[in-house]
């Protein structure tokens, strides 16, 4: 992810659980693994870490995991990792574009961007320099449920990043140029990511179509007409209502001592006085009683795709053991080449280019559980459908087999066990999860849980939770040849 152009969380973790309800992606060329909502990274932690906590196992080979809490509610984790003398550094905020004020949306977003500018002790434009100059990388992202800073610097200069950090929790300086400065910006980049590509376009109403009233249908870099409108008081009461160290999680993962961490957020988050943040309730989806779809049509796509994403519950909402067997029920049925719909629409049928599978787990509120499917030349996006509605009939019907179930959570445990292998992953692994009300005993037990999932809990989880009635449908394609523009409903237009 370049220097804040970005809504969303960076490519290795936009299967994770950054949200928009389906992923933004080349359907035709990204492989199959991408797109998978699940591993240890698929979970999270949550709120209420004791002081000074006594370490806990991740996993039986993982990183030591140690927690604490500041007096004025800042909690704090921290991932021992000593094979290199660097440290990531992360704050991440409870607070994202689920959280905005009706008519503002992308404020969220848009303050991640004036987080740059600067406070009364680091210049406008100086933060990011700084962490340069000091041979270190920092950036930020957003999502709906949180935002996060993080920086990557050797161990040594951890006092200093932490001392930067801590200084525009709650001492951020903007004025009017620096809102009107950046918003621009904002709004070239909702032009070039947004508006000029017919597939975020088509995710963005399809998102809106699922959630009528739950903000998760909003989209996270806002819609066009709001941005232009967002200002400097915005920006200042979004500011203060959510920014402070009772509403944030400190991060540090890499080669540290946990004392020696907790005694430096101590001294410099420490001094931040607590915001008073008040908890606050988002508007929720009513019951789902039909389903629906959205056709868009567009001159400028190439390859032309169907998904369906049924509303489901996440780790935070389902019932005990019901997300993990959707995780493993994702994995059976598009996770790959060897899944129940590669194996029957590319490999068997040859009627799809690609067809997969994803649960996007780790939500504060319910979620996604979707399929795809790039069809081949030839083939209509209606018989696509049908195709992979009986593939996904006789999952349900039938359960996986024993060799199907046994893959898949090889393949999801074997997952969270290489993201153990990247720092800055195990980093967000943790912050995404706490931030959506998970706790760290939720991560540590995730393969137990993925183990225990048989297949009657397959079986059981789809025909519970995977309701036509709780669903939406999308196609997206280019208008047919010979077609004019009012025959195609217009190139860009959607149908609901």
């Amino acid at each position: 992810m370049t220097k804040r152009p970005s809504a969303e969380l960076p490519q290795a973790q936009a299967a994770l659980d950054a949200r928009p309800v389906a992923p933004e992606i080349n359907l035709g060329a990204r492989s199959a693994a991408a797109l998978r909502g699940v591993g240890l990274a698929g979970l999270g932690l949550a709120a209420g870490l004791s002081v000074s906590a006594a370490p806990a196992q991740a996993a039986e080979t993982g990183p030591q995991i140690s927690t604490f809490k500041l007096e004025n509610g800042l909690q704090g984790v921290v991932i021992e990792d000593h094979r290199a003398p660097v440290v990531t550094h992360m704050v991440w905020y409870r607070v994202g574009a689920a959280d905005e004020p009706p008519g503002r949306s992308g404020i969220a977003h848009f303050l991640e961007h004036l987080m740059f500018k600067g406070t009364d002790e680091i210049p406008p434009g100086e933060f990011s320099k700084i962490i340069a100059a000091n041979g270190g990388q920092d950036n930020a992202f957003t999502s709906n449920d949180y935002t996060a800073y993080f920086q990557r610097i050797a161990k040594d200069r951890l006092d200093l990043v932490m001392k930067m950090e801590a200084d525009r929790m709650r001492d951020l300086v903007l004025d009017e140029e620096s809102v009107v400065t950046e918003r621009a910006v904002v709004i070239e980049e909702r032009n070039s990511r947004t508006d000029n590509d017919p597939q975020s376009q088509f995710y963005e109403q399809f998102n809106a179509t699922l959630y009528k009233n739950h903000p998760y249908g909003l989209p996270v870099i806002g819609w066009r007409r709001e941005i232009e409108k967002l200002s400097l008081d915005d920006a200042i009461d979004f500011y203060k209502r959510f920014y402070g160290p009772d509403n944030a999680i400190l991060v540090v993962a890499g080669d540290v001592d946990p004392e020696e961490v907790e005694a430096l957020a101590t001294a410099h988050y420490g001094a931040v006085e607590a915001a008073d943040i008040q908890a606050h309730e988002r508007p929720q989806e009513p019951p789902h009683l039909a389903a629906r779809r959205v056709v868009m049509v567009d001159e400028k796509v190439r390859q032309p795709f169907l998904t369906r994403g049924y509303l489901t519950p996440s780790y935070v909402t389902a019932e005990s053991g019901d997300a993990h067997a959707l995780a493993v029920a994702s994995e059976i049925l598009g996770g790959g080449t060897t899944a129940r719909l590669s194996k029957e629409l590319v490999l068997g049928q040859k009627i799809a280019l690609n067809a997969g599978a994803y649960y996007r787990g780790v939500s504060r509120d319910d979620t996604t559980f979707a399929f795809y499917v790039v069809p081949a030349d030839g083939v209509s996006l209606e018989d696509a459908e049908a195709a992979a509605d009986a593939a996904l009939a006789s999952l349900v019907n039938d359960g996986p087999s024993e060799a199907e179930l046994e893959r898949a959570k090889m393949v999801l445990i074997s997952s969270s066990i290489f993201q153990q292998d990247s720092q800055s992953s195990m980093a967000r692994m943790y912050g995404s999860a706490l931030t959506v009300g998970l706790d760290i005993e939720d991560v540590r037990v995730w393969p137990d849980k993925i183990r225990a999932v048989s297949a009657e809990d397959v079986k059981r989880v789809l025909g519970e939770l995977l309701k036509i009635e709780a669903s939406v449908t999308g196609y997206l394609s280019a208008p047919e040849r010979g077609a004019s523009k009012t025959d195609a409903g217009q190139s860009g237009a959607v149908k609901q």
